[in-house]
């Protein structure tokens, strides 16, 4: 007869590493689809759902369902690309500290599942944002394409440009939340998507500075790793410049958010010329990715806030 401490104790040991193994899946989920680029991307999403409905004059409660389906399908679209990522990059993520805990490179998924989860996951998305419009679809499948086929298959491992390239997927959201009210989009809708492209070379270009070692090990083109500290920073510092003019075309949000866009605007700039002063490269480049977040954050934040209805 069994103990029956013996059998607790074997009971309590099966459900903790139930847990365990049900706290790994979770965490390799969340790896595969890259929750921090999905939230970052939904923000500029929602943004350019909230303009549309302010720009059209229409009211959010009579398109709670689509800002829902917009919000799901972009999610979905999003998730589905980087899966397909995760999958396709598992021979180089070994080297890179980031990305070497994915269950592409830890075997705790099969390489079958993974794939074929990104490609049912993609085309969930897509035909979810159908429900919305179809332009609101064609951007999302636009954006798919542009970052699994012709960034993370094509220019990633062949040219400094891939950034570039890859900035056309990052600028889309802004689009697919507009095109879901608005399928015919406004200029409004394209200085969004000007200043979503423009702002992620900067913000990748940091990052690159700062991880220029892992990316040369795995055999990455990056601009740091090809042509160095010095021309990056003046590439740097060139988008950030172009970032400039864009708010005002914005300039019907209002004074307030004008002002809050060119103090962040600046702010940035004068934090990009500050690096070719700066003995630190490493430090500085660590500083203009944090304050690409930030930026990125609070400029879109403001675009919402400002067009908020009074409540009297």
């Amino acid at each position: 007869m069994d103990n029956p401490r013996t059998v607790e104790t074997t009971s309590a040991d099966l459900m903790g590493q139930s847990t365990v193994r049900e706290s790994s899946l979770l965490a390799d989920i969340k790896s595969l689809i890259k929750v921090g680029i999905i939230n970052s991307n939904l923000i500029t999403t929602f943004a350019g759902f909230w303009l549309a409905l302010y720009f059209t004059g229409s009211s959010f409660t009579d398109h709670w369902g689509t800002f829902a389906l917009t919000m799901f399908g972009t999610a979905f679209v999003i998730a589905g690309g980087c899966i397909i990522n995760n999958w396709y990059d598992r021979d180089i993520d070994p080297i890179m500290s980031r990305t070497k805990t994915r269950p592409t490179v830890t075997g705790t998924m099969s390489l079958s599942l993974i794939k074929y989860m990104g490609i049912s996951t993609s085309i969930a998305g897509v035909i979810i944002l159908m429900f919305t419009t179809i332009e609101a679809a064609l951007w999302g499948a636009f954006g798919w394409f542009v970052y699994v086929v012709l960034y993370t298959m094509w220019s990633k491992r062949r040219y400094t440009i891939n950034t570039v390239i890859g900035s056309f997927s990052g600028a889309v959201p802004p689009l697919i939340g507009w095109s879901a009210i608005d399928p015919g989009l406004q200029l409004e809708a394209i200085i969004l998507f000007l200043m979503m492209f423009i702002w992620q070379t900067p913000h990748f270009l940091a990052l690159a500075m700062k991880k220029k070692e892992e990316y040369k090990a795995a055999g990455i083109p990056m601009l740091p790793v090809v042509h160095g500290f010095n021309m990056t920073k003046r590439q740097i510092v060139i988008y950030v410049a172009c970032l400039l003019p864009l708010p005002i075309y914005l300039a019907s949000l209002g004074n307030v958010f004008l002002t809050i866009a060119f103090i962040l605007s600046f702010g940035w700039l004068a934090l990009g010329i500050a690096g070719f002063f700066m003995k630190d490269d490493y430090k500085w480049a660590t500083w203009m990715f944090v304050y690409s977040l930030n930026y990125l954050t609070i400029i879109f934040f403001a675009m919402v806030l400002v067009t908020l209805p009074l409540p009297f």
